[in-house]
């Protein structure tokens, strides 16, 4: 392992070595194992320089660990904390995420809002909003809340923070009837936002209630796809009634944001001063308990090492998310489990879906759902139905290994319990629900 193996610009990382940690790297470790108890009680380190051999041998933290161990376990003395709390020196937010527990995150009190700054900074589209008081419109996850997404069932002028409106209620059910729509379109033509941000699906589906309504937002500069997976239906349809350019913004409540780039141009990058973030070649785990199969070369897990953190630091924490490197960047493939590999070895993601469907197909949302060794099931949401013979023949070409795939149109595809949506469900993920 070596400084190759960092998604990092090198000039980030400074004068590197092919023996020793790049010294940004090996300070933010002794900053943590300095600020955080639980890494020195999980790995003692020494205290001459950090060889690579070294740093690989400190163990992967997981979400299942961190929910297992609970948040407390990152301070020698929580009391201080709790008047942090107080204080306001500290804030909190409960995700729940793959694990389906709830994870405790305490963060220093405007963290989030540096993480955001500094995504902003390293994007060319959204750079220039920080010279200026822009104002923004964010349309979560229904299962966002608490500090991130401060909305509640309050008039509009009361979910109005610092230039950023929140669309969402806490009471929304995900199916939002005509008159909701009516309300969060309403809001967003009386804000102007120069920002739109969201999670694609519930974008798509703004889109479709604008459009029905036909409303357009010409103060948009840019269009943020964030809290999940995108598909390029997604953007297609967003760019339709908001043409804006579209910026993929990718992390975690815990984790802070980590990459950013152009939506479907595989050039996201890492944002450097928030994250360290390392490549692992990716190895899936055979079928039925055997050996792990023989990953692609330009496929890797990420493990994320954040910077500057005092609250709840993280050391190489495993995200469990997959990126695909290309020469411009890189293309989050999305949650490892939702990934499938197809009988000849290759990747089946999201992106091959997109490929795949034909030129005049159109929805709003769709998730393909394996419901067999070699059956699937394509569920999407469209104003008119497709020619579903030439979608599932399409689509079992895409799948590949004889693979038989049944098209439905649905009036709406619901969520997981977290709020998000797979566009992609092989057997593996569902066995593991």
């Amino acid at each position: 392992m070596s400084c190759s193996a960092l998604a990092n610009s090198p000039a980030s990382l400074g004068p590197v070595t092919d023996d020793f940690l790049p010294a940004p790297l090996e300070q933010e470790v002794r900053k943590i194992y300095a600020r955080s108890p639980l890494y020195g009680e999980r790995f003692p380190l020494h205290d001459e320089p950090l060889h690579w051999s070294c740093f690989r041998e400190i163990p992967l933290l997981s979400k299942q660990e961190i929910v297992a161990r609970g948040h407390r376990a990152f301070f020698a003395d929580y009391a201080e904390v709790e008047r942090g709390f107080q204080e306001k020196r500290f804030e909190y937010e409960h995700t729940g995420g793959t694990t389906q527990a709830p994870m405790t995150v305490v963060m220093e009190e405007g963290w989030w809002a540096a993480q955001t700054e500094r995504a902003y900074r390293a994007s060319p589209i959204l750079r220039p909003l920080l010279d200026r008081p822009h104002r923004k419109c964010v349309l979560a996850p229904v299962g966002c809340s608490s500090n991130l997404c401060p909305y509640e069932d309050h008039p509009f002028p009361h979910r109005y923070f610092d230039g950023t409106v929140y669309l969402n209620l806490s009471s929304d059910p995900f199916a939002f009837p005509e008159s909701e729509w009516d309300r969060i379109v309403l809001e967003l033509q009386a804000t102007k936002p120069d920002v739109l941000e969201g999670e694609p699906v519930y974008l798509s589906l703004l889109a479709r209630a604008a459009a029905r309504r036909g409303v357009r937002v010409p103060s948009l500069k840019a269009v943020i796809l964030t809290y999940g997976k995108a598909s390029v239906q997604h953007g297609r349809r967003i760019a339709e009634v908001f043409p804006a350019p579209q910026v993929d913004l990718y992390g975690s409540t815990e984790a802070g944001y980590l990459f950013v780039g152009e939506a479907f141009r595989d050039n996201s990058r890492v944002i450097d001063e928030n994250a360290f973030i390392e490549l692992v070649p990716w190895r899936p785990a055979g079928a039925n308990g055997t050996s792990p199969r023989a990953g692609a070369p330009d496929i890797f897990q990420i493990y994320v090492t954040t910077r500057g953190r005092e609250a709840m630091p993280l050391l190489r924490y495993h995200t469990g998310d997959i990126v695909r490197a290309f020469p411009t960047g890189f293309r989050v493939l999305g949650r490892e489990a939702n990934l499938h590999f197809r009988p000849d070895g290759s990747i089946l993601s999201p992106a091959e879906i997109d490929v795949g469907l034909p030129d005049n197909f159109a929805c709003w949302h769709y998730s393909l759902v394996q419901t067999g060794e070699s059956r699937w099931d394509f569920h999407y949401v469209a104003e008119h139905g497709a020619n579903h013979r030439e979608v599932e023949e399409a689509l079992a070409r895409v799948v590949g290994g004889g693979a038989r795939v049944n098209a439905f149109r649905r009036r709406f595809i619901a969520p997981a319990a977290s709020g998000k949506f797979a566009l992609l469900k092989p057997l593996a993920a569902q066995q593991k629900l």
